[in-house]
């Protein structure tokens, strides 16, 4: 049996962010899962399909560096700004939404601040992909 599909208004969480965000699907693919676009592991570009998640807490990210270090190394967060730059993985692997494979719960995308992003909730409640 597969996994509940991805879709618009999913609920993503970083695990070094401070609040969760919802997944954004432009409707470009055609694909309509319960009445919302369907998204597919290409759907990672940064407050385009992955809104900010509040405020960072990782020291990667330099401006969460530099607010540290200038609080003599207390941890200051900094607002967030994803920074993906690779596809969700792994996708379904059966499943295909516009030549890529669909996006379901179980999936996560890397942040280049060393966050990994993960669907807390995927949205669809009755559509799985395999």
């Amino acid at each position: 049996m597969g996994q509940p599909s991805a879709i618009t208004g999913g609920q993503l969480l970083c695990s070094f962010g401070m609040a969760p965000s919802a997944l954004v699907v432009l409707p470009m693919n055609r694909v309509m899962i319960e009445k919302r676009a369907a998204a597919n592991i290409m759907d990672m570009k940064p407050i385009i399909n992955i809104p900010p998640f509040g405020m960072c807490m990782s020291m990667a990210n330099p401006t969460v560096a530099a607010a540290t270090a200038a609080a003599l190394g207390v941890l200051v967060p900094m607002p967030c700004v994803p920074a993906t730059v690779a596809p969700w993985a792994p996708g379904a692997p059966k499943t295909l939404i516009a030549k890529a494979p669909a996006l379901t719960q179980g999936s996560t995308c890397m942040c280049a601040y060393g966050g990994v992003i993960q669907i807390l909730m995927p949205g669809a409640v009755q559509t799985t992909a395999g």
